[in-house]
């Protein structure tokens, strides 16, 4: 079992930055890691995603330019820098990790980030 534990929500003005972190308890199983956000009333999207070996990544058109998925293999770790952020930005965002791009098998609990 992978654990993920993200980090860095918070509440900031709209033109601020935020990052966000994900610790895995072991890479075993999630060679692509990512973010998904869930804002009020509204479903789960995909944000970024990043493939651990080679060093793809996966924008979705709304965060394209503004946020940048990174990771550091040695500390099991992928972070999201958030820039420019907008109050639409407003959500719970989840860490997500799998075997492969089409797969989501662990997920963090979730950090909250306020956009007003």
């Amino acid at each position: 079992h992978v654990q993920l534990v993200e980090s860095g929500g918070g509440s900031v003005q709209a033109g601020e930055s935020l990052r966000l972190s994900c610790v895995a308890s072991r890479t075993y199983s999630t060679n692509c890691m990512g973010w998904f956000r869930q804002a009020p009333g509204k479903g789960r999207e995909g944000v970024a995603a990043i493939r651990r070996s080679g060093g793809e990544t996966w924008y979705a058109g709304s965060v394209k330019g503004r946020f940048t998925i990174s990771q550091d293999s040695a500390r099991n770790t992928v972070y999201l820098e958030m820039n420019s952020l907008k109050l639409e930005d407003t959500a719970v965002y989840y860490c997500v990790g799998g075997p492969s791009p089409d797969r989501s098998d662990y997920w963090g609990r979730g950090t909250q980030v306020t956009v007003s």
